[in-house]
């Protein structure tokens, strides 16, 4: 995988003076069957989250609130994606290195993945992503 499969999808919005509503649906914004669920909060300043790549497992990434980056890496080059509004959300592919730093006072990191956990699908020394040639 690259960097040019990551994909930034803007959610459906729908405006209501109520307050507005966005949703995110499997196989449709969410570009596989959605089996797992988890959110990231109360992170401390200055603290970072992830640090690790997937072999098997997506994810789309989406701020529910506040804002934080999301610095990726696929061996070659990086990017770092800045999630502030709640009506997008980040796709990102297994064998991408993964970090999110820089989170708000607040920030809610909602994470829907494609696979159940398993601790054998991450690999989390940088190193060896960078020198394992099939994530290149």
């Amino acid at each position: 995988m690259s960097l040019e499969d990551v994909k930034l999808i803007k959610l459906p919005k729908i405006l209501d003076e109520r307050g507005n509503l966005s949703f995110l649906e499997q196989n449709a914004q969410a570009p596989f069957e959605i089996r797992r669920v988890y959110w990231i909060y109360d992170v401390p300043g200055g603290e970072e989250r992830g640090g690790h790549s997937y072999f098997v497992n997506e994810e789309v990434i989406v701020a529910l609130s506040g804002s934080f980056d999301v610095v990726l890496n696929d061996g070659h080059s990086q990017q770092t994606f800045s999630l502030n509004r709640s009506y997008y959300g980040l796709y990102v592919p297994a064998g991408i290195w993964r970090q999110m730093n820089n989170f708000s006072t607040n920030s809610l990191a909602f994470i829907l993945a494609s696979t159940d956990f398993d601790e054998k699908d991450y690999e989390r020394d940088f190193n060896k992503f960078r020198e394992d040639g099939k994530y290149l």
